[in-house]
């Protein structure tokens, strides 16, 4: 359950990245919470434990089974994420020389990733290309776009979203 002094932290957090105090309300993105229980999904590619919420990995796996019988491998490729790890990441790339500006194009603040919720999923599949937008153009996303909302998932970052994240066709969070 989130609290004060969850808000709190991740206000902290955000100055000391350098996130502008405008950021979520100009974004339009809710503080999200950390997930509580996370129950185990898969293996990314490169052998990393990928978890979700008990509700999360339920409806995954219902989607994944489907695709399975429709002749589409659904991978999952990054789950939960937590906000200690959000941060670390944005670290690594300011100190690879990249400004917070750029870095909030193609990654949420912490504390407003979705990954926190152990909801959200990134997908990929066997060909196609992972983590990138020719993701886009893969049989795999095209069962996505029909299929996903009838076990509770949705494309978080089309194009043009409001949250000003570049596109994401991998990026699918379970909002039921």
């Amino acid at each position: 359950m989130q609290d004060g002094r969850y808000a709190q932290r991740i206000a902290e957090l955000a100055a000391q990245l350098g996130v502008p105090a405008d950021y979520a309300q100009s974004r339009s993105l809710p503080l999200q919470p950390e997930a509580a229980e996370l129950v185990p999904v898969g293996v990314s590619p490169e052998g990393r434990k990928i978890e979700l919420s008990p509700k999360g990995a339920r409806a995954w796996e219902q989607m994944r089974a489907a695709a399975a019988r429709d002749g589409i491998e659904l991978q999952p490729l990054s789950g939960f994420r937590s906000v200690g790890r959000q941060a670390e990441i944005i670290r690594g790339k300011l100190a690879g020389g990249r400004t917070i500006a750029e870095i909030l194009t193609v990654l949420a603040a912490p504390g407003y990733s979705e990954h926190h919720t152990g909801l959200a999923l990134d997908i990929g599949s066997p060909g196609a290309p992972p983590l990138e937008e020719g993701f886009g153009d893969s049989p795999a996303f095209r069962w996505l776009e029909l299929r996903a909302g009838s076990f509770g998932f949705r494309l978080s970052f089309p194009r043009e979203n409001p949250h000003q994240i570049a596109y994401e066709p991998w990026h699918w969070y379970n909002f039921i």
